[in-house]
């Protein structure tokens, strides 16, 4: 048996969606196909929510205007895909990320090359919970991106100076209290004028406002975001 047979016999290719191992070349199970939700129109013009309504433009949370950032898409409904991305968070399913960034090309593709973007920056993790991880999820996600659209990613543009509070345990309040400050410009030897910041899943959009406010004050103009995964109004 060769090397790449001996490998793939002790580390199977595993489906993305349910875990499983694939036996033939396909990259996600063909019952599982059917079970992922595409976020699909009409959706929210400022954070790409799906809308109940066709006639709305903006889903509740985005009529006060509130938001820093311009705008953005996710791919997929979060309930169809959140075994998936726990996984691929905190299990170590690093080889989805490829599954991934060459869904988010095929299907949003044209919409991101729209914006124009200079660069893609991940949202970064705090140092040391990094290390203890030992890959960042948006790192990754961002990498599959940039590889299949040919946009460079900015990995070091900014820094996570202080480690917060994992947002799933607070209040809408409470998150923007927790990332107050959290953020910081890293390396920037260069003027960008459009950046799309890159996450695993959008749900208040702190993460992405306070990132947004301090890449604003840095110079750049404009700031989209996009995710694998959002929630249904």
């Amino acid at each position: 048996m060769k090397e790449r047979g001996i490998l793939d016999f002790l580390y199977p290719a595993r489906c993305p969606v349910c875990d499983g191992v694939l036996l033939h070349e396909e990259e996600v199970c063909e019952e599982c196909l059917p079970k992922l939700r595409y976020v699909a129109e009409p959706r929210c013009c400022k954070c790409g929510k799906p809308l109940r309504i066709e006639e709305e433009e903006y889903c509740h949370d985005c009529m006060d205007g509130r938001h820093i950032y311009d705008s953005g898409l996710a791919l997929y409904e979060y309930d169809s895909i959140k075994d998936s991305l726990y996984r691929f968070k905190y299990k170590g399913r690093c080889e989805y990320a490829g599954f991934y960034g060459k869904e988010i090309a095929e299907r949003l593709g044209d919409r991101i090359m729209k914006w124009y973007p200079d660069v893609l920056l991940p949202v970064p993790m705090y140092k040391r919970k990094e290390r203890m991880r030992g890959y960042n999820q948006a790192g990754l996600l961002a990498e599959a991106v940039g590889a299949a659209l040919h946009i460079p990613v900015g990995r070091n543009l900014m820094i996570r100076q202080r480690q917060t509070v994992p947002m799933k345990e607070l209040d809408p309040a409470g998150r923007q209290i927790n990332l107050k400050n959290a953020f910081n410009i890293g390396q920037f030897d260069v003027k960008l004028k459009s950046i799309i910041i890159i996450d695993d899943i959008y749900t208040t959009g702190s993460t992405m406002d306070e990132m947004a406010k301090v890449l604003k004050t840095a110079g750049v103009s404009r700031i989209h975001f996009l995710t694998l995964a959002i929630g249904r109004l």
